[in-house]
């Protein structure tokens, strides 16, 4: 996960190098606006510099990524944009990427709320990794959580195996 500001994160999967490279592009770029104009981007303007990032880059070398992109602004107005690689943009109330989402969105899609409470959201992170666990061919013995809200990027202690059942 790549911090791009104070409250706003991008999470990114793809080839190595072409994540590597993608994310490290958007965040220096996004620094330097930071720079030149002493503020940053909204959540949704670094999604929407983002998206004409990968736009530009298909007419050319095009970058195989995905990515997710999370911030609040400071009226505690959150957001989670979804990215494809061919630049399509949207804004979503959750996603999963990778092959792991296919076991864990329909769980999300049952147990999500648009009020959900931060203690509710890792109860039901902890059922998303119960099932991974369960029908997912990769271990994850553990998993990192970063809250984002108005007050910046939080990180929670690392959510263990043993501690995976909600």
């Amino acid at each position: 996960m790549i911090s791009l500001g104070k409250t706003t994160m991008m999470s990114v999967t793809g080839s190595a190098g072409d994540s590597d490279q993608f994310s490290e592009y958007i965040q220096k770029n996004l620094q330097l606006y930071k720079m030149r104009n002493g503020y940053e981007m909204s959540t949704k303007g670094m999604a929407n510099f983002t998206r004409k990032a990968l736009a530009e880059a298909l007419r050319s070398n095009p970058y195989h990524v995905n990515l997710l992109m999370a911030g609040c602004n400071d009226t505690s107005d959150c957001s989670l944009y979804y990215m494809d690689y061919l630049a399509s943009s949207v804004e979503v109330p959750f996603a999963a990427h990778g092959y792991g989402s296919y076991f864990v969105l329909s769980l999300l899609d049952r147990w999500h709320k648009p009020d959900i409470t931060k203690e509710d959201a890792v109860i039901l992170l902890r059922k998303c990794m119960e099932e991974l666990k369960r029908r997912f061919i990769v271990n994850l013995p553990a998993v990192c959580i970063r809250i984002i809200d108005k007050d910046g990027i939080h990180t929670l202690p690392l959510l263990k195996e043993q501690d995976y059942h909600a």
